[in-house]
């Protein structure tokens, strides 16, 4: 791109000054992204560097730009940055995506008559989405290995072969199988210590008549998820196991045993003694203990994938939470069903509003991942 003539590209296009600007309107967005609670500080950096390269580029009005803006976008910023090694080239399409999701609201919003991001010339200079190394997909031979193993480290706990209590082996081989079934983030099941409102799955979020939990997503809105038939055996068990004696109490408790005394008395205001029975108190006053971290969710991982000796590739060293939901992505588009690969993993645009997910549609999905599975 010839920066040098950028000041006669402005005059021979007769920009506009008088109509509100880029930078006001990437600011009115993330207002509107603060308020709904979506992911402002992921965007603002790049909406924030999108408005300095239109201003760099003579576009004072949002409604001057055109697809070749974007376009140049693409070629001076995104490719730049790839070609220089800043970002990978998956990352270069989220960046875009958060432009384009920017002027799909600048649409609503009829600061525009149309998305100048959203054609196939806007995102002709972006670099090849290629996945990286560190992104992992479970293959189809260690999902079956992992559940397998799961299932072996239950049997072994039952007859005390190996040093781990009943209730962990049901618990971890549960969270195994939500991950590797439905395709849920280690977010939506566990506790994120930097995230107030992920308190971990409960059983007041499990609802095993209609065969569905509702989870917390990433849209920051409560979301139901259809259990497939293994799933549903898999917590109909670890029900049946823990016993849990309140609604609110977690799904996946931690072992952590100063976290429950912490939680006693958080609850109750004393502290029990040291040595005390903590998860006989806990039941007995109905503290609910906490759920285990994503961090924890992730060692369970670790260990599960290491002891049933799982062969991976390249510098990877586990079987990540988040490679089991890619895995199911892949395996459904694979196999033809591309719009049920959409509904299982809830994938909406991000340029999109949200719309709740019907009981109905959830059970029916997970149904048909069963089918496909078969």
């Amino acid at each position: 791109m010839d920066s040098g003539n950028s000041g006669d590209r402005t005059k021979s296009r007769g920009r506009n000054p008088m109509g509100t600007t880029v930078e006001d309107m990437v600011s009115r967005y993330l207002e509107h992204k603060l308020e709904s609670g979506g992911s402002r500080s992921t965007m603002q950096p790049v909406l924030d560097e999108f408005a300095e390269f239109c201003k760099g580029e003579g576009v004072e009005s949002i409604g001057e730009l055109t697809s070749s803006d974007v376009r140049e976008y693409g070629l001076a910023i995104l490719r730049r940055k790839y070609t220089n090694k800043e970002i990978a080239g998956s990352t270069a399409h989220t960046y875009f995506a958060y432009v384009r999701a920017f002027l799909s609201f600048c649409v609503r919003d009829e600061e525009l008559d149309t998305n100048p991001a959203a054609t196939e010339r806007a995102e002709e200079f972006l670099p090849e989405d290629e996945p990286t190394t560190e992104t992992q997909f479970w293959t189809p031979e260690q999902r079956k290995r992992l559940l397998e193993y799961a299932d072996e480290r239950l049997h072994m706990a039952r007859k005390e072969t190996i040093d781990v209590p009943l209730e962990r082996a049901y618990r971890d081989r549960t969270a195994v199988v939500l991950l590797a079934e439905l395709g849920v983030r280690g977010a939506e099941l566990f506790r994120d210590k930097n995230d107030s409102d992920r308190d971990g799955l409960q059983w007041s979020d499990v609802d095993l008549d209609r065969g569905r939990i509702t989870v917390f997503g990433k849209s920051r809105n409560r979301e139901p998820v259809g259990l497939t038939e293994r799933a549903h055996n898999a917590l109909s068990r670890l029900q049946r196991v823990h016993e849990p004696p309140t609604d609110d109490w977690p799904v996946f408790p931690t072992d952590h045993a100063a976290s429950k005394y912490a939680a006693v008395e958080d609850a109750t205001g004393e502290r029990p003694e040291p040595g005390s029975d903590i998860d006989a108190i806990c039941r007995d006053r109905e503290v609910a203990p906490p759920s285990i971290t994503k961090e924890a969710g992730r060692q369970i991982l670790k260990r599960l994938t290491n002891e049933a000796r799982i062969e991976l590739k390249g510098d990877q060293d586990y079987l990540q939470p988040h490679g089991a939901r890619r895995a199911l992505g892949a395996e459904l588009y694979e196999s033809g069903h591309s719009e049920l690969a959409q509904s299982a993993l809830r994938h909406k645009s991000i340029e999109t509003t949200h719309e709740a997910y019907s009981d109905i549609k959830a059970e029916d999905v997970a149904k048909s991942i069963d089918e496909v599975r078969k």
